[in-house]
């Protein structure tokens, strides 16, 4: 970490943080950088309580195929969900969440086997709220395998809102499901007075 104390080309934090408190969040173009800002309607989300594991998955997840650890290589994370072809995940991005993650705010769940990282998300607690930002895999289900995990620590830690932005296939197996943008603001605004943690 101490080789990432300044970062002359970043979204500022106090900026970033107002934004998610607010029902936004930032893209870069893939093909210019530009940072966007969204807030989508609808807006996709899981609720912990319903959020379903596929059977499939199951019977992996009792086999423990991978350690879980939480923070333990947060750009790594990063670096490994913007290894595509076109990513909005820039460089600025990585710069500005990896300051919000100094702060204590932006939180990685990693899969690991063998010693090497085989995939995992990251994301921005805030409240009672946590933001899912992007995950990827290295190895087969280490993405699934992390989102479960980061459920049940959601769970665990009392929390209220998991926002995932938008809804692909991937999530909707997961139960993910569609909010008008005017509810999930609603319900965002109470999580946001929840004062849980997510370490």
């Amino acid at each position: 970490m101490e080789n990432h104390q300044s970062y002359p080309h970043t979204i500022q934090p106090d900026f970033l943080l107002m934004a998610y408190g607010s029902g936004y969040f930032p893209m870069a173009d893939h093909r210019t950088g530009e940072i966007g800002w969204y807030s989508p309607d609808p807006r996709t989300i899981f609720e912990l309580d319903e959020f379903r594991i596929p059977r499939s998955l199951r019977l992996i997840l009792k086999k423990e195929p991978f350690e879980i650890h939480l923070n333990r290589a947060f750009e790594e994370v990063m670096r490994g969900c913007a290894e595509r072809e076109e990513t909005w995940i820039s460089g600025e991005i990585i710069d500005s969440y990896m300051e919000l993650h100094r702060l204590g705010f932006a939180h990685s769940l990693e899969c690991w086997k063998d010693g090497t990282l085989a995939g995992g998300l990251y994301g921005v607690a805030l409240g009672g709220a946590f933001f899912g930002e992007s995950m990827f895999s290295r190895r087969r289900d280490a993405s699934k395998v992390a989102l479960v995990h980061l459920v049940r620590r959601l769970r665990e830690r009392r929390f209220e809102l998991l926002d995932t932005q938008f809804t692909t296939p991937h999530l909707a197996r997961f139960g993910a499901k569609e909010l008008p943008r005017e509810d999930y603001l609603k319900r965002l605004a109470r999580a946001l007075k929840n004062q849980t943690s997510f370490i």
